[in-house]
């Protein structure tokens, strides 16, 4: 395929590009924080129909039930504060590659003895793609890099 953008037209158009993925990882680590944001039409703003999103504690495939999964991942917690370090972002044409060093904190419900603050740092990877409706996360998954505090106890 060829193209009728000039080289520094290209290189501009793709620095968009990135800048567009790096605000839609933005928008998700915000509004991660933003009780009442997680619903399906916030997961239609940023996800693919078959997106895939993996925590370390577990993971969840397709666009459906994404905002559902969210929440529950999240009830264990009274607050969080997701702080996204600048998305490194790589694109080629319709495709995106990303990473994110992300550093959480969890402020537990019911501390019941324990520290009440559950801290975590984890790089975050991920796929995006264009689309009609503009560029959405296809893949995203989470590596913990250190952990401070107690998580949640599992059912």
């Amino acid at each position: 395929m060829t193209s009728n953008l000039s080289p520094a037209l290209g290189g501009a158009a793709r620095a968009a590009d990135a800048a567009a993925v790096a605000a839609l990882v933005d928008r998700y680590l915000v509004t991660l924080d933003d009780e009442g944001e997680l619903d399906d039409a916030w997961a239609g703003s940023l996800f693919t129909g078959d997106a895939q999103v993996a925590f370390p504690m577990s993971s969840h495939r397709g666009r459906v039930g994404l905002a559902a999964w969210h929440r529950a991942s999240l009830a264990a917690f009274a607050h969080t504060q997701h702080l996204g370090a600048p998305a490194v972002v790589e694109v080629s044409g319709d495709r995106a590659v990303l990473r994110v060093n992300v550093l959480t904190t969890h402020v537990h419900r019911d501390a019941a003895g324990r520290p009440p603050l559950f801290r975590a740092g984890t790089l975050a990877r991920g796929e995006a793609v264009r689309t009609a409706r503009g560029w959405r996360l296809e893949r995203l998954s989470f590596r913990v890099l250190f952990t401070e505090g107690e998580p949640p106890a599992r059912d």
